[in-house]
């Protein structure tokens, strides 16, 4: 069965390390948000594809879940000698990759062609898809104005309250080749344990694809990322808050509604079956904690097992 996952930056990552013993590796593509793609030094990097890649590639930073395993980091401290102020923190092998990337791209390649080029370097089997090959960068909207998704998430460190978020450009932009495909092909299609505004969001908000998703054949399941009222990491239930959302696994089921028919949350959270079921969605519950890797692989196969 084609296995594709929608996937965000450092959760979906983790999910997806054990997602892959469960599939084999001709049968899975993963399409990850690029919304979160900027420039940083006259470079073009791309955190969430980098962070799935560098985690299933087996290179990914174990203690922060992103950047590269023992990275050093002497060009960032060359920068601030010279008197910048490096707020976005890259390493030296990771700078690489965007080095590659940023001259790739201005040599006329699309994303996706370099994401695949990438990937075969790091000895990945698996497909990684960027959403889309055009810039759609995101905007967040909070009390203190427009921000860069960057500068909201790292400068400002998630602490200005959300009203709304822009993806710019994404009216005109077009899913990456292949996707589309992938997502006609598939016996099942996965929503990782993400953000559903700024990890899950911009993929959604490409044109057409969420009507895809609810014309496709594909069994559809999405795995929560909150856990008892809160987030295991990250500004999800933070948001949700904000924006005037119950914050609960049920919550982000209802965000899904339209077109999920099975979704994961945690055993702590079995009270919300029967708001999720009558969602018109099959509830299932499982230990959503990824805290181990045989946690997470257990977690992948607790999904895997809905599709069978």
């Amino acid at each position: 069965m084609k296995i594709v996952a929608l996937a965000g930056g450092v959760g979906a990552a983790k999910f997806l390390s054990g997602l892959v013993h469960s599939v084999p590796e001709e049968d899975l593509t993963v399409v990850v948000n690029t919304g979160d793609d900027f420039h940083w030094m006259g470079l073009y990097v791309c955190p969430d594809l980098d962070t799935v890649t560098y985690t299933l590639a087996g290179r990914a930073n174990p203690q922060t879940g992103w950047g590269i395993r023992d990275d050093s980091f002497q060009v960032l401290d060359g920068l601030k000698d010279l008197g910048c102020e490096p707020w976005f923190r890259i390493g030296d092998l990771d700078l690489a990759t965007h080095i590659y990337r940023t001259e790739q791209l201005r040599s006329g390649r699309s994303l996706s062609d370099i994401t695949r080029r990438i990937c075969e370097r790091f000895g990945i089997r698996f497909r990684i898809l960027p959403m889309t090959d055009s810039p759609v960068p995101t905007l967040v909207h909070t009390t203190e104005g427009a921000l860069p998704f960057q500068e909201y998430f790292v400068k400002k460190r998630c602490a200005p309250p959300v009203l709304g978020f822009t993806f710019q450009g994404v009216e005109s932009a077009k899913p990456a080749p292949g996707v589309d495909e992938a997502l006609q092909a598939a016996g099942a299609v996965v929503i990782c344990p993400s953000n559903p505004f700024i990890s899950i969001g911009p993929i959604l908000s490409l044109p057409g694809l969420r009507e895809t998703l609810r014309r496709i054949p594909a069994q559809i399941a999405a795995v929560t990322p909150i856990i008892a009222g809160e987030a295991v990491k990250g500004p999800t239930a933070a948001m949700m808050r904000q924006l005037g959302l119950g914050v609960s696994a049920a919550g982000v089921a209802k965000l899904y509604q339209d077109f999920i028919d099975d979704f994961v949350l945690d055993l702590h959270d079995e009270q919300l079956i029967s708001e999720i079921t009558a969602l018109g969605i099959r509830a299932h519950t499982a230990r959503t904690l990824m805290d181990s890797a045989d946690a997470t692989t257990r977690l992948a196969q607790s999904v895997m097992e809905i599709f069978r």
